[in-house]
């Protein structure tokens, strides 16, 4: 799928209209990179979930998994939601994955805030953020690269990154939005040591519930690693 940057804050997701295929072959190349292994999985919030936990299990979806329906992250009384992901280190941010759908239901633009842990809607809303995609709809996995002048700037020290789904394509007639995939790329670094680039994920566990701008999820579930093969 390819993005281009219109500016340094939009980039633009353009329609994939191939054929489905056997994603079984995508494994090793798609997890290079992958920032699966330094997602702080305990604190992954989420505002306007319909279900307690949902974006937690979304985001522990392995890559392996990433064309499976469920779990499923859907808006409760509105189509807005937010995604928090903290990393348990500072990440150089290479690019966003996410997979929704061909529906109305498909979140339609994505807002990315880094580095602040006092996001509600209010906030989302009134900040430029860090990069604003344009999404697709489709039933594909969609790469979202950040800018080259963005990552050099503000991308290459993320230790927290906020998700801000502000619409769909339902254009105001369809109030739940569902994603189903998100996963990041990039380079993890420790202090006092070089990035290290990790292709090891762990395996996904969904669970239950919440109302908009107030309560966020606070439950996590340690899950032994696997191999990228798995």
């Amino acid at each position: 799928m390819t993005h281009h940057c219109h500016d340094e804050h939009h980039s633009h997701g353009a329609h994939d209209n191939h054929a489905e295929h056997d994603h079984s072959d995508d494994i090793t190349p798609a997890l290079q990179f992958s920032l699966y292994q330094h997602i702080n999985f305990d604190e992954v919030t989420a505002l306007n979930e319909a279900t307690y936990g949902a974006a937690k299990a979304v985001v522990k979806k392995t890559w392996a998994e990433r064309m499976s329906v469920e779990p499923e992250l859907e808006s409760d009384v509105d189509e807005q939601v937010i995604v928090n992901v903290p990393f348990t280190g500072q990440v150089k941010l290479h690019s966003i994955l996410l997979r929704t759908s061909d529906s109305d239901s498909a979140p339609q633009t994505l807002k990315v805030i880094i580095n602040r842990d006092d996001v509600d809607f209010g906030v989302a809303e009134e900040t430029d953020g860090t990069q604003t995609f344009e999404l697709s709809r489709t039933t594909e996995v969609q790469e979202l690269p950040v800018s080259v002048l963005q990552r050099r700037a503000r991308f290459n020290a993320v230790r927290r990154l906020t998700l801000f789904f502000p619409d769909n394509f339902g254009d105001g007639e369809e109030d739940v939005t569902r994603i189903s995939y998100i996963g990041f790329k990039g380079e993890w670094m420790q202090l006092g040591r070089a990035p290290a680039n990790i292709i090891y994920e762990s395996a996904a566990n969904p669970s239950d519930h919440k109302l908009k701008g107030t309560n966020v999820n606070q439950m996590g579930s340690g899950i032994g690693g696997r191999g990228p093969g798995a």
